[in-house]
């Protein structure tokens, strides 16, 4: 940091297992991914270009290896994955991660119905191949899913292989543990955390009273995800009490 205050609750340390940020790139230009890493790189621990924009990106390739030597891990969007599924191109799906080097890759069933032990069959496929985020919940407003139902699925994916697992929110924050206003299904929050362990969940949350609500609920070190480029910096000042909306929250607290 700049210089030294205190009171600070400590961040873990990159590469972390626990206090993730994970960015949304919903198109950015190169010079663009060169202009949001030299601020929030250092921030950033995982980068996943938005659902299927990979597949229109020009320049793919130079981008993505722009991520790599900074030392920021990507993944495509699940719903590339479910556009892979969808037209039975499976194997084509893993030589598009081999073609690209990629290290990650997201596992959903958002935007298509797959049967749970399929999609579990294919967590467990792709996690010989690469990292394997799988991602719990629809985004359809309409399909609301019971806590119990939430957590069997997220159980069985990490059993399955999932190193996380992403609580779906899109990235508008308006469905799945939110209500279409954008509020925290709390209830829905409580029970999944009675089961499944807070390290190894992603939380969507890229408005900003949801990034102030999980960080009071699980402190600083909360993973969280589809925060905008743009939003980098100011989440990083929300873990850690230096903006107005959790600037008491962390004071006399040695919170990690």
């Amino acid at each position: 940091m700049n210089y030294i205050l205190n009171n600070i609750p400590d961040r873990t340390l990159k590469p972390r297992q626990k206090g993730l940020t994970m960015v949304m790139d919903k198109g950015l230009s190169i010079r663009g991914v060169e202009d949001f890493l030299e601020v929030a790189g250092p921030h950033t621990d995982i980068v996943k270009l938005g659902w299927a924009t990979s597949y229109v990106t020009p320049n793919l390739e130079n981008k993505l290896k722009i991520y790599k030597d900074a030392g920021i891990p990507t993944y495509f969007g699940g719903t590339l994955f479910e556009a892979f599924i969808i037209r039975g191109q499976f194997e084509d799906y893993r030589r598009v991660l081999d073609k690209y080097g990629m290290q990650h890759a997201e596992v959903s069933d958002g935007s298509i119905t797959i049967p749970h032990d399929e999609k579990c069959e294919y967590i467990r496929k792709l996690s010989e191949q690469v990292t394997v985020i799988s991602e719990v919940g629809s985004k359809d407003a309409a399909k609301i899913l019971a806590p119990y139902k939430w957590i069997a699925l997220m159980k069985a994916e990490i059993e399955a292989g999932s190193w996380k697992v992403i609580a779906e929110a899109r990235e508008s924050g308006n469905v799945g543990i939110y209500r279409d206003s954008g509020e925290v299904r709390q209830g829905l929050i409580d029970e999944i955390l009675t089961q499944i362990p807070e390290e190894t969940i992603i939380w969507e949350a890229p408005q900003k009273a949801q990034q102030v609500w999980f960080i009071k609920l699980i402190g600083t070190n909360i993973n969280l995800g589809n925060i905008a480029p743009a939003d980098v910096i100011p989440v990083e000042t929300l873990r850690i009490g230096l903006r107005s909306d959790t600037f008491d929250h962390f004071l006399n607290m040695n919170q990690a």
